[in-house]
């Protein structure tokens, strides 16, 4: 495989594992097995950890809870049964010094692979058994099997790789570094993608330096800078991808430019409004607030633009998206076109439109066709619960310009909705849809009146998203955040309710609420007993709590397997005050707005994720009356603990984020898994920070043209970036 050209990975991709000295039908199987097919795969197969044999340990010198590589001889090997019928190994090794114990369980294997001896390294944490020094399952590489046979020479006595083997597979740690090895020495030097003044810029390592770096370091020093340059490779190319989305957008979607300035922002008392949105927020209850101030003068400056909106708007639990929202909305319909809301429930659906019709119902719309020009602003709700005969009149008065502001749910997204002239979408909830049904609900650009211009689009969540999975997630879009609670509103009270006292106090507290005039939520994570899931019913729940300790009060009942109707009316009479307290599921997670509800009841709290117990707390505080939260139930886990302590710690989201970013892991980043390992091999959203940042900065200055001037770069984006991926990250 020489060759004096350095070769770039594509060409070591398309060099099959069989090529490799030792590497028969059988082995190939095993790699492949596993995911290892092409020496690429095998390159980018990382160690997990390093044992550093340059720094080996005499026996003499360890202690109780060291973690340390010995080398030594094998003395006595037996194997037995334990009480619980699981099969043990004792090992006795020895070195210059000492003895040290070696036990195994459930590794009968380890009897034929370590006889009386066989020389190895042992590396794990030194425990203690009955007075002597101990280890348990270490990890073993044997260096001269019992027979006088000796492994490569060359790879005792330095730093040794530990990869993640497969048992299954019949793969050592060992085996896999002699492939990788003979890898890297067959392949030569490797073709480095980058300019030389971003590895000047950014104190990185060249691409070969790298791979041996991470791979046959000469000293564990070599090891982090290895890692930070291929991290970086790996966030560059995402931001890459993401910055030609954005550079496309740009160059190739027709959008309005709306007649919009920052001064609509600022409405003067003492002179009529001339536009919707003076007019909107000189009459609303609440003024600005300064993020609101700000996140607005982002988007009018977009609105303003002829390149369509693409934005993200992040605010957390209460902090006026909702007022943001309607502000951007109003500069299309005053500008003759219509806008979508899309928000995840029916309930949270029909509870926007009733507010949104109260908050903009003194606002009249210019309308040539009627008599004295000017018509009401017209709000229609678009949900699976209207009938058949409702539906068609909707779709028709949307069809024909009758709607300014439809709101509605998935039932947005269906074929037969059309529009006359749809200028703004926004998407409320954002991690609850999936990229595709952005597209289809922006893609509704009707062109009836010859408008086919791409609508401006706004991202709503108040799932607070820490920095670094913003960029990675939501990289296409440009960020605003509003990080200011409008004025008069009072941090909620988190207490975790752990004993029988501590509940006492909660319901107490939730009666004292009532009686003060205020209302009370209690949720519950099932809606019916289940014999497999000890957790609280919310059926079950609302007949013993109107019987026990809410006795005498007016509670209500409201969950997602309810019909639609019951479910409003539930909660109309809760709204109104003729219900006291609310016992509900999750349905009532997000955008439900009753500011008389001053208390919150999570029962079985340790159940919920952390960013769903910050929505369900953010029921509450959403008026200046003090505002308390209880969480209810003993976590099996520390994770659940962890959860617990961070809400009652702190009411910032974005603090939170943090810690549930660290707890779930960073998730699948390319696609809609929202939990478990991360697409990124070896770049960690939590650590590397400065690194995304750094390759966010870098893929902006190197996106132009196409890439054109960068012919290394986009045949390693080709390379990784899948068909489904690249067609996730380039989907508007």
């Amino acid at each position: 495989m020489s060759e004096l050209a350095p070769r770039r990975l594509r060409q070591l991709g398309e060099v099959r594992i069989e090529q490799l000295r030792h590497v028969g039908d059988k082995r190939a199987a095993a790699l492949r097995s596993i995911g290892l097919g092409s020496v690429l795969d095998l390159l980018t197969h990382y160690p997990r950890r390093y044992v550093d044999r340059t720094r080996r340990v005499d026996v003499s010198d360890l202690s109780v809870g060291d973690e340390a590589a010995v080398f030594g001889t094998v003395s006595a090997v037996r194997s037995r049964r334990t009480r619980q019928g699981r099969s043990m190994v004792e090992v006795t090794v020895a070195d210059d010094s000492e003895t040290l114990d070696v036990v195994f369980f459930n590794q009968a294997w380890r009897a034929n692979q370590l006889p009386v001896g066989t020389q190895a390294l042992f590396f794990g944490k030194v425990g203690d058994y009955r007075a002597r020094r101990q280890m348990a399952n270490p990890v073993v590489d044997v260096i001269v099997a019992a027979s006088g046979d000796e492994r490569d020479a060359s790879r005792v006595g330095r730093v040794v790789p530990i990869y993640p083997a497969s048992g299954k597979a019949g793969l050592t740690s060992w085996e896999l570094g002699g492939f990788i090895e003979e890898t890297l020495r067959r392949a030569g030097p490797l073709l480095d993608p980058l300019p030389n003044w971003v590895l000047a810029e950014r104190g990185l390592v060249a691409r070969t330096d790298a791979f041996w770096g991470i791979h046959l370091p000469a000293a564990l020093e070599d090891v982090e800078p290895a890692r930070r340059r291929l991290a970086f490779d790996e966030f560059l190319r995402l931001q890459v991808l993401l910055a030609l989305r954005r550079r496309r957008l740009e160059r190739e979607s027709a959008g309005v430019a709306h007649a919009v300035s920052v001064d609509d922002l600022d409405p003067d008392p003492g002179v009529v409004a001339p536009s919707l949105l003076n007019q909107f927020l000189g009459g609303h209850r609440y003024r600005l607030t300064g993020a609101q101030r700000r996140v607005l003068g982002e988007i009018v400056a977009d609105l303003a633009s002829p390149v369509p909106m693409h934005r993200l708007l992040q605010g957390d639990v209460g902090s006026g998206k909702t007022m943001v929202a309607l502000a951007t909305m109003l500069v299309a319909v005053d500008d003759g076109q219509q806008a979508a809301l899309m928000v995840p429930t029916e309930v949270l659906a029909e509870q926007h439109v009733a507010s949104i019709r109260a908050d903009l119902a003194e606002l009249r719309v210019r309308d040539p066709g009627v008599l004295g020009g000017s018509r009401p602003l017209a709000v229609q709700l678009l949900s699976g619960r209207l009938r058949a005969s409702e539906r068609r009149d909707a779709l028709a008065r949307i069809a024909n310009g009758e709607v300014d502001v439809v709101v509605g749910t998935h039932a947005l997204l269906t074929e037969d909705v059309t529009f006359r002239a749809l200028g703004v979408v926004v998407i409320d909830e954002q991690h609850r849809f999936g990229v595709e049904q952005r597209a289809i609900l922006r893609a509704k650009a009707s062109n009836r009146l010859g408008f086919d211009a791409v609508p401006d689009l706004l991202v709503m969540t108040a799932t607070p998203i820490p920095r670094t999975a913003a960029m990675v997630l939501f990289g296409d879009l440009e960020r605003s955040v509003l990080d200011e609670l409008p004025q008069g509103r009072v941090p909620i009270e988190t207490a975790w309710a752990r004993s029988a006292a501590d509940q006492d106090a909660c319901w107490r507290r939730v009666r004292a609420e009532v009686a003060a005039g205020h209302r009370a939520y209690v949720i519950c994570p099932l809606v019916e007993e289940s014999e497999r899931i000890e957790a609280a019913s919310a059926v079950e729940e609302h007949a013993r709590l109107a019987n026990h300790e809410l006795a005498g009060l007016r509670v209500g009942l409201v969950h997602g397997q309810m019909k639609g109707p019951d479910k409003e009316a539930v909660m109309n009479d809760f709204r109104a005050g003729r219900l006291d307290v609310l016992v509900a599921t999750v349905v009532i997670e997000v955008g439900v707005d009753v500011p008389e509800a001053t208390a919150i009841v999570i029962e079985d709290a340790w159940r919920f994720g952390l960013a769903q117990l910050h929505q369900l707390r953010g029921r509450v505080g959403r008026s200046d009356l003090a505002s308390y939260c209880y969480l209810l139930g003993e976590p099996p886990s520390p994770d659940g603990v962890t959860r617990l302590e961070a809400l009652v710690d702190s009411t910032d989201g974005f603090v939170l984020a943090e810690v549930d970013l660290a707890l779930r892991g960073e998730g699948t980043i390319l696609g809609s898994r929202q939990r478990g390992p991360s697409d990124l091999r070896l770049a960690s959203l939590t650590r590397d920070g400065d690194l995304l940042e750094a390759a966010h900065e870098v893929a902006g200055r190197l996106v132009t043209d196409d890439l054109t001037d960068q012919p290394a770069l986009v045949d390693e984006l080709r390379l990784f970036v899948d068909a489904d991926e690249a067609e996730y990250l380039f989907m508007s």
